[in-house]
């Protein structure tokens, strides 16, 4: 399946789309991070625009109508985020940002190529590419997404001496069409602290990454 050609499908009520090779922007946030009655509307909103490709016959204009109502969501969820003044901020803690930081280097280079990722005090941003094993397969992304929360769920739990949910289960993922995009993505993943006025240059924030030099 090239990228033009993609499957859509659901995971907990939000529409996700996976082509086959392409490279993803993903943002997974803390349990508890935005509230109920916030992130029951943005996921009625998403439901409501993904129904709509139903009734588009025409396939390229379904994937390019698919495409910018998943940018549009996917933008709507990360401001929400951004904006957020409540919640439980523990990625802010250096032990569970450094839990995060090893999860997602772990399987680099055999699952999936990390080409970026910020971790923030209540949802971290990563751009990654699953990919391909001697058979031509690729890992869902759902299916790496649930391995890196679930290790980290477990690990950042006993060292923070809690029980209970850690992340919230939807993970929002935007798949990212040409380099240009891409360039624009990695820069807005990496200077996510210094538009938060963290840091003066993202270089100085400890739990940001990129594999190339911007």
């Amino acid at each position: 399946m090239s990228p033009s050609e993609f499957g859509r499908y659901y995971v907990r009520h939000l529409p996700h789309v996976q082509p086959e090779g392409a490279t993803f922007f993903i943002t997974c946030r803390l349990a508890g991070s935005i509230p109920p009655p916030v992130r029951l509307a943005l996921i009625q909103e998403a439901e409501s625009e993904a129904r709509r490709l139903d009734d588009v016959a025409d396939k390229t204009e379904r994937s390019n109508m698919a495409y910018l109502m998943h940018r549009k969501a996917f933008g709507r969820w990360d401001a929400t985020l951004d904006a957020a003044v409540s919640g439980p901020t523990w990625l802010k803690d250096p032990r569970i940002a450094n839990i995060v930081t090893d999860s997602l280097r772990f399987r680099d280079g055999e699952q999936h190529d990390l080409l970026a990722f910020c971790i923030m005090p209540n949802h971290i941003h990563v751009v990654l590419t699953p990919l391909s094993d001697n058979e031509g397969h690729y890992p869902s992304l759902t299916a790496i997404m649930q391995s890196i929360k679930g290790h980290t769920a477990s690990k950042s739990n006993r060292e923070l001496g809690r029980d209970g949910q850690f992340w919230q289960h939807e993970s929002y993922d935007h798949w990212v069409r040409d380099g240009a995009e891409l360039q624009r993505i990695v820069q807005y993943v990496v200077n996510n602290p210094v538009k938060a006025r963290m840091v003066d240059h993202w270089q100085d924030w400890p739990w940001a990454y990129c594999k190339y030099p911007l």
